[in-house]
């Protein structure tokens, strides 16, 4: 995983005391899936698993940034990330996909879902996107627009038998 992402000083100084914002680090598996089994089912990952996923996203770190905030006692408590598409429209435009926002159910109310946001945010346009997009349910639709996001259309998905 990239370390060379710059994060603003708005955000990281946002953040409660004590709280850091990061790439998420091999060794941070346990913490990441941890809080995004607050999001949506994620299975049981082998170690092995884990590093091939994660060493591959540290391959392209050109797509994927993936971020994590820590408590002060280092705790993963919050997670997120960016995927930049390539496109052939705007250019060969570039846009950000930020997907997978969680916090810790005992973390929530702290601001941590929109300091991802707003760290998030800033990698995409920083590295070249015209926009950044968002799948969110409805009950989330209020949180997004306070992250300075808008509704701009119907999300579809076609999901597969595995």
């Amino acid at each position: 995983m990239s370390t060379s992402v710059s994060i603003p000083s708005e955000v990281t100084s946002a953040l409660p005391t004590g709280y850091a914002i990061r790439p998420i680090q091999k060794s941070d598996k346990q913490g990441v899936l941890d809080v995004l089994a607050v999001l949506t089912t994620v299975g049981d990952i082998s170690n092995e698993s884990w590093d091939d996923r994660f060493d591959y996203i540290s391959k392209h770190d050109d797509t994927y940034t993936i971020l994590c905030i820590t408590d002060e006692a280092g705790k993963v408590c919050a997670t997120g990330s960016l995927i930049v598409e390539r496109k052939f429209i705007r250019n060969c435009g570039l846009v950000g996909h930020i997907e997978d926002i969680a916090v810790a159910k005992e973390q929530q109310g702290k601001k941590l879902g929109l300091r991802m946001i707003q760290a998030l945010d800033s990698i995409a346009e920083a590295s070249g996107c015209y926009k950044s997009i968002l799948d969110c349910s409805e009950s989330n639709q209020g949180f997004y627009e306070k992250c300075g996001f808008k509704l701009a259309g119907v999300e579809m998905a076609h999901y597969y038998k595995k």
